[in-house]
């Protein structure tokens, strides 16, 4: 199963995309970001977020997608401009028949750390560890993608272990 996770945001999105074998082993397929420019209209950064999104997922072709849900404490414009950056990812993914879930920072802090209050250091070293890379995945962006992937991964193992018996 090829899961690509996201990390939604309006100046940069992460991405994640992770292979799970039969035996629930954890292949990292590739990472990144996808960038708006900040002196844009909104409606061209959406477009180029949509655009830039739609590519990678041609390229690859994943067989489900997870984003991070909205979480916010203080900033409200913030968070409206995430929420919209989220709703362009969630709608390009639908675009392209790939199935959606979504998780909660603490879901994915668990599922990949065992702690819901992980910080983003153990956060990044758990996800070097599970996808054996060599370094600890960079920018933070991508690397919370990775972390909501591995999330999915994990849960969906889960979800099916009574399908197997």
């Amino acid at each position: 199963m090829l899961v690509i996770g996201i990390d939604p945001g309006m100046a940069s999105t992460g991405y994640g995309l992770v292979h799970q074998l039969s035996n629930g082993q954890l292949d990292l397929v590739d990472y990144g970001l996808i960038s708006t420019a900040a002196g844009q209209p909104l409606p061209v950064r959406l477009l180029d977020l949509y655009s830039d999104l739609l590519k990678v997922l041609k390229n690859y072709r994943p067989d489900s997608a997870a984003v991070e849900k909205l979480f916010f404490r203080r900033n409200v414009s913030t968070a409206l401009t995430v929420g919209q950056a989220r709703g362009v990812a969630m709608l390009t993914l639908a675009m392209a028949d790939v199935q959606v879930e979504e998780y909660t920072p603490s879901e994915v802090k668990l599922a990949v750390s065992g702690y819901g209050n992980a910080g983003k250091q153990q956060m990044q070293a758990m996800v070097k560890a599970l996808l054996k890379m060599d370094n600890v995945p960079t920018p933070d962006d991508a690397a919370d993608a990775l972390a909501v992937a591995i999330c999915h991964c994990h849960s969906h193992k889960i979800r099916h272990l009574g399908e197997e018996a």
